[in-house]
């Protein structure tokens, strides 16, 4: 590394880097860049995640100043589109921002698009009555001072909707048996498991404490951790694990055991924080 290089900003390339080369979902859920590509897209996204539709409440979004953080393929960001909102999006990467425009201009939709960093947002204090993240701030080298930047740009009264992933979960207990037991390191962290093993380099995972920590700034705060189709292994999980433990553990899981006596060891954590 270069004697002047800043690590974090090191760190922020990682990131960028690793979603750059694809966006989240692109090479498993979109099948070709057109409308039914991309209406196929979202019909697989929210078959897979039910709960974003419910957590997400588009139609609320009305009329309203939206932000979108890291838009991807830009299902979500669709949505907000088509419900009214009046809308931003930004990402870390270019191909994001390129896939999300595109999708919005072939739908005949519009947003205001851009690269951008959630660790420095550009964007007034106090200017929006939304704002919205599914699974990117804990890709964010400092998270803290990304949801410090949500809590700065959101008006009084107005609602973050983030999901960053959950420490105590289905995931990590499969990731921590695969890469720490089975590898005979049992005395490996979760921390450095998720950081090393969970798609982009330095994904961090939080308890619900540390999430009310990072979230203590707003008014009201409230935590689900809903099962997904990754914590019971009912579909392809990520975009780094194949394999035959994968195919086996699959044959094996016990899903039912799962969602009796663990409904809240989900990998998502939605987070609804009002400022």
């Amino acid at each position: 590394m270069n004697k002047r290089e800043n690590p974090a900003d090191s760190a922020k390339q990682q990131v960028r880097d690793f979603w750059n080369d694809a966006s989240c979902g692109e090479n498993l859920y979109l099948e070709a860049i057109d409308i039914a590509g991309y209406r196929a897209h979202a019909a697989e996204r929210y078959r897979l995640e039910p709960f974003i539709l419910p957590f997400a409440d588009f139609n609320s979004a009305k009329g309203k100043k939206v932000l979108e953080i890291g838009v991807g393929l830009g299902a979500d960001h669709q949505y907000f589109a088509e419900a009214g909102a009046e809308l931003f999006g930004i990402d870390l990467t270019e191909r994001a921002v390129n896939h999300s425009r595109r999708r919005l201009e072939l739908f005949g939709l519009s947003s205001s698009l851009a690269v951008g960093d959630a660790e420095a947002l550009d964007f007034p204090d106090e200017s929006f009555d939304i704002v919205y993240s599914w699974g990117v701030l804990h890709h964010s080298p400092d998270t803290s001072k990304a949801i410090s930047e949500v809590y700065r740009v959101l008006r009084p009264g107005g609602m973050s909707k983030i999901m960053i992933y959950h420490k105590w979960s289905m995931i990590g207990a499969m990731l921590w048996l695969r890469y720490a037991l089975f590898a005979g390191r049992p005395w490996r962290s979760l921390r450095s498991v998720y950081a090393e093993h969970l798609e982009s380099p330095g994904t961090k995972a939080y308890s619900r404490t540390e999430a009310l920590r990072l979230f203590d700034s707003f008014s009201a705060v409230k935590i689900t951790t809903p099962l997904a189709h990754g914590d019971l292994l009912e579909s392809d999980v990520g975009q780094r694990h194949r394999g035959v433990a994968l195919t086996l553990a699959k044959r094996f899981w016990p899903r039912w055991f799962i969602r009796r006596f663990l409904p809240g060891a989900g990998l998502a954590m939605l987070i609804e924080a009002c400022k």
